[in-house]
């Protein structure tokens, strides 16, 4: 009797289910969200392996793989689209737009993170705007402002309108960094004898280096890749390279399918090399603890 009410439980425990198997059987949400994401995932792979294949290959019609192989579609696509032009005024536009952004975001981000003057509350609710709202939203009448002054369809054109987002980014990038240093060390350095210049040269700006240079390259990737502002104010000889491959889809005329995945390829491997060098001096998780605080 004994010997059986005591193997009872045992039974019991070897039949019911073990706390990692209850807690799996209880969050069918985990594996859902890991479905849609490998789902994701293998498309997205598909997708740019096809693009990568398809810029290599000779002909592709009706089998797995292209028929042959060919690395001349690359030189195509940089003749037919001056791609030497265009990753210039590429390159030109983005470097000015990060310079000017630091230039004037970096003191509005000191004067909200440091003073307290009427109105800080509707600056800071206009500066979140043109992060939160599309750009397609306030890019078309900033378009025409800026037809109307005739800075459309110029590089100084593309270069404002992608000042809009940009000068509000490095606002809310650069506050928390600000926030984070003690006033007290401004203070004893004016107490010091050190002047204004002195202050922002010696004291702040060494410390700000690691929040600008986070800023400058976030931004960078952001206009690198942005394209409802700059295809809605640049003109032909002001095209970035989205733009560009934007138009060589759309734009009439019978192109290579090859030629045009090159460019692709060109495009996301730009993107990917990018996002590398941002990611490897900046970390968002980082950043959205800062802001948080």
């Amino acid at each position: 009797m004994s010997t059986s009410s005591a193997t009872m439980p045992d039974a019991l425990d070897a039949s019911a289910p073990g706390p990692d198997r209850r807690r799996l059987a209880l969050r069918p949400g985990t594996w859902i969200t890991w479905g849609v994401l490998a789902f994701f995932l293998l498309n997205l792979a598909g997708v740019i392996t096809t693009v990568l294949l398809d810029s290599f290959g000779t002909r592709w019609f009706d089998s797995w793989l292209p028929g042959g192989w060919t690395g001349h579609w690359y030189s195509d696509a940089w003749r037919e689209f001056s791609l030497g032009r265009v990753l210039g005024v590429t390159l030109e536009v983005t470097l000015l737009v990060v310079a000017i952004s630091l230039a004037l975001g970096v003191p509005a981000a000191y004067a909200l993170a440091r003073r307290d003057f009427p109105g800080k509350r509707a600056l800071t609710l206009l500066f979140v705007l043109p992060i939160l709202v599309p750009p397609i939203a306030y890019g078309i009448p900033l378009a025409t402002m800026l037809y109307k002054v005739h800075l459309a369809g110029t590089l100084t054109g593309v270069v404002l309108a992608n000042l809009v987002p940009s000068i509000p980014f490095v606002v809310f990038t650069m506050t928390p960094f600000i926030e984070q240093i003690d006033p007290r060390i401004e203070a004893a350095a004016r107490v010091c004898g050190a002047g204004t210049p002195t202050v922002l040269g010696r004291i702040l700006g060494p410390l700000l280096v690691p929040g600008m240079l986070a800023a400058g390259i976030l931004v960078l990737v952001r206009t690198f890749g942005m394209f409802e502002l700059t295809f809605l104010t640049s003109g032909p000889s002001s095209q970035t390279l989205v733009v560009t491959l934007f138009s060589a889809v759309n734009s009439a005329g019978i192109r290579s399918t090859q030629s045009i995945d090159a460019m692709a390829v060109i495009y996301t491997g730009s993107m990917a090399v990018l996002l590398l060098i941002a990611l490897r001096f900046v970390n968002p998780t980082q950043l959205v603890a800062r802001s948080a605080d």
